[in-house]
């Protein structure tokens, strides 16, 4: 039996197969973003990298369950797989969007500011991150997070431990 604290902290968790999957995503427009700016083509650049500060915008304050690649993956993905094995803490992957968001916007800010090789160096850097999480399950945003609860620097948020 849990007690209240438990029952007001536990909310249900997320397939850890879908963020992995938004990040697969992520990547692959952020690889194309890498390219474009390497290229010279900035204008398109500066706008791909939006739209990805964007989603990852949307992704931070809506939380990871409202997220556009969260909603395809329930709807698309998740139907033809077998059911998780187990489900995880929404807040760490949550906070990585935060993450993706910080980078990309300084980014953007900087580009904007007259530094215009800025866009592929943030592109690349969450492209890293993306691609770790998508190919290997590593989610460097979702790492920080745990760092920081540690440090005392935020609170845990999600479900409780058992």
């Amino acid at each position: 039996m849990s007690t209240p604290e438990q029952t007001t902290t536990v909310r249900a968790g997320i397939d850890p197969r879908s963020p992995r999957f938004g990040a697969g995503i992520t990547a692959v427009l952020l690889l194309i973003d890498v390219f474009l700016g390497l290229v010279g083509a900035t204008t398109a650049a500066f706008w791909l990298l939006l739209a990805i500060a964007l989603l990852f915008g949307w992704g931070a304050f809506a939380g990871i369950r409202r997220h556009p690649y969260g909603a395809l993956f329930r709807t698309v993905v998740r139907p033809r797989l077998a059911p998780p094995a187990e489900f995880e803490d929404p807040a760490p992957p949550t906070f990585a969007q935060g993450v993706g968001l910080v980078v990309t916007g300084l980014g953007l800010l900087l580009h904007l500011l007259g530094v215009p090789a800025v866009l592929p160096i943030a592109a690349a850097l969450a492209f890293v991150a993306a691609f770790l999480n998508s190919v290997f399950g590593y989610c460097l945003g979702c790492q920080i997070y745990l760092l920081l609860v540690r440090a005392g620097v935020i609170r845990r948020g999600g479900v409780a431990a058992a």
